[in-house]
C-alpha cells in the first residue's frame, strides 16, 4: 500500500512554515555566517549510499553539527544512526522520514542531499525556499529545465548551493585545469571522459509489496507512481530513465564536469550519441555502452565521452589490471594531458617526451562549509551554475541517443532547435512531475 500525502494540506503547510523560514533566511543577508553558533548546522537527506560519505564527511568538519538524518527506508535511517553516528560516541541528530518536516525545523542551517537523481532539483529548490543551504549530490537534475530553475532558486534566494563534482576541489585537478589555460599542452582543441565500469547484468525482479518501514510514495515523489520492485529501489534506480540517467549522469557526470572545465566551455551547438543495452536480458533501460561527441563550432572545440560496461581495455594509462577506467584525456597542439582520479601527468611534443605532473586531494564539503560560513558563493569550488552546465551535457547526450539523431542547441536558451521530441526530452516531458512533488514554474 503507497502512503499518501494530501496534496492541498501538505503544500499548505509547507508554504507556510517555509515562509517564515526563508524571512529569517533574508535577514542573513549576503554577509558573514550568522547562524545561532560558530558551526554549521547540516542535515544528510538520503543514507543508503553516498549519503553515508556525507555523514563521515560532516562529523570530520570541525565547523559543521550533524543535526539530523533523513531517509524513507526507515530501517536504512536507523542502521546508518547506529553505525556512523551513536556507535561513534557522536550525539544522536534527529531522525526524519518526512522531507517537508525536516524543512520545517528552523535549527538546521543546511540540508546535504543523496537521494535518487529524479528527487535532487526538487529538494534542493525547496531547501532554497526554506532558507537552507544546499549540498546537492551529482546530478543536480533529472533533466535540463529543472536544473536550470534550481539556478534561479538559488539565485533567488540567495543561498550557497554546492554541486557534488567533488573534482573541482582537488588541489592536483585544479592545478592541472590552471596549466591547461596557460598553455601546458599549447591550443586545446578536444576532451574526452572516459567511463568505463564494471556493471554486472541486474536481472529481473517482480513487483511486491512495499517492505515494512519503507515510505514509497515519498521514495517515488516526482516520478510516475509504479508498483514496488526491487530493480527500482535501491541503486538500481540508476538504470532507469524515470529516475536515474545511465552510467554517463551517475559516474560519467564527474569525467564530463573535468571535460567541459579543463576545455574552459559551456554549451555544444552539436550533439550526436549512439549506443545500446548490450549482452544482458534484463530491467534496465539506459544504454550500458554510450558513445558521445559534442561540437563546439565557435569555439573550434570537441568533447567526446565514452561508457563501457564490461570487460574493455585501459586507455591512455588509466587504470590497472582489473580496475575501472574513469578518467580524462586533453589534446593540445603541443602534447596530451591525462586525469585521473586527484592526479594528472602531461606527454609533450612528437616524442611524447614527460612534462609537468602532480596530484593533491581536497573536500568538497569542507568547501561548502566554508562558503557557507562566509555567505559568499564566489568561495564555492563548484557552483550551482557550473554544476548545472555540466549536467546540461549528459542530459543533452542521453537526448540525442533516445531520438536517435544529431540535434542542434540553442546554447542561450538550453533548448533543442526544430525538434519536438528531442525539446520535450528537455522538459522531461516523457515522464512529467507527480502530484504534489511538482518543480515549480516560478521558484
Amino acid at each position: 500500500m503507497i502512503q499518501k500525502i494530501d496534496p492541498k494540506n501538505d503544500r499548505r503547510h509547507f508554504l507556510k512554515t517555509s515562509a517564515t523560514a526563508l524571512a529569517a533566511a533574508q535577514l542573513m543577508g549576503t554577509g558573514a555566517w550568522a547562524g545561532a553558533n560558530e558551526k554549521v548546522r547540516v542535515a544528510v537527506v538520503g543514507v543508503h549510499g553516498q549519503g553515508r560519505t556525507h555523514i563521515r564527511k560532516y562529523l570530520e568538519i570541525n565547523e559543521a553539527e550533524l543535526v539530523a538524518l533523513c531517509d524513507v527506508d526507515q530501517s536504512v535511517l536507523d542502521k546508518a544512526c547506529e553505525e556512523l553516528i551513536v556507535s561513534k560516541g557522536f550525539p544522536k541528530p534527529k531522525l526524519f522520514w518526512n522531507y517537508r518536516e525536516l524543512l520545517e525545523d528552523p535549527s538546521i542551517d543546511a540540508v546535504s542531499f543523496a537521494t535518487p537523481n529524479h528527487w535532487h532539483s526538487l529538494q534542493a529548490i525547496w531547501g532554497c525556499q526554506a532558507g537552507k543551504h544546499v549540498y546537492v549530490e551529482k546530478p543536480l537534475s533529472h533533466n535540463i529545465w529543472e536544473g536550470r530553475q534550481l539556478v534561479k532558486a538559488a539565485r533567488k534566494y540567495n543561498r550557497i548551493v554546492q554541486h557534488g563534482t567533488n573534482s573541482r576541489s582537488s588541489d592536483g585537478v585544479r592545478e592541472a585545469v590552471r596549466l591547461l589555460r596557460e598553455g601546458v599542452i599549447g591550443d586545446v582543441y578536444m576532451a574526452k571522459g572516459l567511463c568505463y565500469k564494471w556493471r554486472d547484468t541486474i536481472g529481473h525482479t517482480p513487483d511486491e509489496p512495499v517492505p515494512p518501514g519503507v515510505h514509497y510514495d515519498q521514495w517515488i515523489g516526482p516520478a510516475p507512481e509504479r508498483p514496488f520492485s526491487r530493480n527500482r529501489f535501491h541503486y538500481n534506480w540508476h538504470w532507469q530513465w524515470p529516475y536515474g540517467n545511465g552510467d554517463i549522469g551517475n559516474q560519467g557526470i564527474h569525467q564530463m564536469d573535468v571535460a567541459r572545465w579543463g576545455l574552459g566551455v559551456k554549451l555544444p551547438g552539436k550533439v550526436q550519441a549512439m549506443g545500446r543495452h548490450f549482452m544482458f536480458d534484463d530491467d534496465q533501460t539506459t544504454p550500458n555502452v554510450l558513445l558521445t561527441s559534442m561540437e563546439y563550432p565557435e569555439e573550434e572545440k570537441m568533447l567526446v565521452f565514452e561508457v563501457r560496461h564490461w570487460i574493455t581495455n585501459h586507455e591512455g594509462q588509466i587504470g590497472k589490471g582489473p580496475d575501472n577506467t574513469t578518467g580524462n584525456l586533453f589534446y593540445g597542439s603541443e602534447g596530451y594531458m591525462v586525469i585521473e582520479g586527484d592526479s594528472y601527468r602531461t606527454c609533450l611534443g612528437k616524442e611524447r617526451k614527460p612534462g609537468p605532473s602532480g596530484s593533491g586531494g581536497g573536500n568538497n564539503w569542507q568547501n561548502f562549509i566554508d562558503a557557507v560560513l562566509s555567505g559568499n558563493p564566489i568561495k564555492q569550488n563548484v557552483d550551482v551554475e557550473d554544476g548545472h552546465l555540466s549536467c546540461v551535457l549528459f542530459h543533452l547526450a542521453n537526448i540525442a541517443y533516445r531520438v536517435g539523431r544529431t540535434i542542434e542547441v540553442d546554447v542561450q536558451n538550453e533548448t533543442v532547435k526544430n525538434d519536438t521530441d528531442a525539446q520535450r526530452l528537455v522538459n522531461d516531458g516523457d515522464r512529467g512531475y507527480r502530484e504534489p512533488y511538482i518543480v515549480p514554474n516560478e521558484v
